[in-house]
């Protein structure tokens, strides 16, 4: 079994459209296209871990029982899709984790930090984590990229301490889930989702899931919500870099998951833990 995370954020949460705007209330939109999603999974027989960005679910509590009752997970995405390593974070993060304890009745046991944050200097996150009961972090992408990256991390699930992040720490109470990554001209890449996934030839991201599979090991995947539902993501204007990035075969998203997830087994995070000895 392989691992499926939706990153639950809307149009104005991606890192670079944040940089942009020039207001903090915006509307959310693609929390309208939860009913395609869960549909989409319904139909593909597949079950996901959602990792909510908490002030969705202010606005839209129902989002809850839906997600709930389509056999799904509910993960932490922070409260307003804030970077770890922001200024003054560490506190808010504490202050955060309690609130969506308290919205979510306790049931969310897993975390992804926005835009893959968790490193060496924000590693102060797995102890809060801890300290709140939660099993499992998926945040550190093994490959260096602009924007995030723990090159020399792990690469299959191990322990992970607020001392230890790259490597297994037996005493670790969190277990991390390492994101799926590939060598390509002898350079190690994101092939996880995102970006990549609509970016790299499916060859490519099928090969890397494949090559896991075939020594035992989960493949963690991401996607985020806004990029199934593009119907609901605006397009606003962004350097080069940023609108490639950011909208690039947007439109294709679901059709290019949809043919990985036809061709390889995937679930949630809790019901992987569920069926394992991890």
């Amino acid at each position: 079994m392989n691992l499926l995370g939706i990153d639950f954020e809307d149009w104005y949460h991606p890192e670079f459209v944040q940089r942009h705007l020039k207001t903090q209330t915006n509307k959310p939109m693609v929390i309208n296209g939860i009913d395609k999603i869960l549909e989409w999974l319904r139909k593909n027989e597949t079950f996901a871990t959602f990792f909510m960005v908490g002030e969705l679910l202010e606005v839209k509590p129902e989002l809850l029982d839906k997600i709930f009752g389509g056999g799904h997970e509910i993960g932490f995405h922070t409260m307003h899709h804030t970077r770890l390593d922001s200024t003054d974070f560490r506190e808010k993060f504490s202050e955060e984790i309690k609130k969506f304890h308290a919205m979510t009745g306790g049931k969310s046991k897993g975390f992804r930090a926005p835009t893959f944050s968790l490193a060496d200097s924000t590693s102060w996150a797995i102890d809060i984590l801890s300290e709140n009961n939660y099993q499992y972090d998926s945040s550190i992408v093994p490959a260096k990229t602009r924007l995030y990256g723990v090159p020399d991390a792990e690469t299959r699930p191990y322990r992970i301490t607020s001392k230890e992040v790259r490597k297994n720490d037996p005493n670790g109470k969190i277990l991390e889930f390492p994101l799926l990554t590939t060598k390509l001209f002898g350079r190690t890449i994101p092939a996880c989702g995102g970006f990549y996934l609509r970016f790299l030839p499916s060859k490519i991201i099928e090969k890397a899931v494949s090559k896991n599979n075939e020594m035992n090991i989960p493949s963690s995947f991401y996607i985020h919500s806004w990029e199934l539902t593009p119907e609901f993501m605006p397009r606003i204007p962004l350097s080069f870099v940023e609108s490639f990035i950011t909208y690039y075969n947007l439109r294709k998203t679901m059709g290019i998951l949809d043919k990985l997830i036809k061709k390889f087994k995937f679930t949630s995070f809790e019901k992987f833990l569920s069926n394992t000895s991890l």
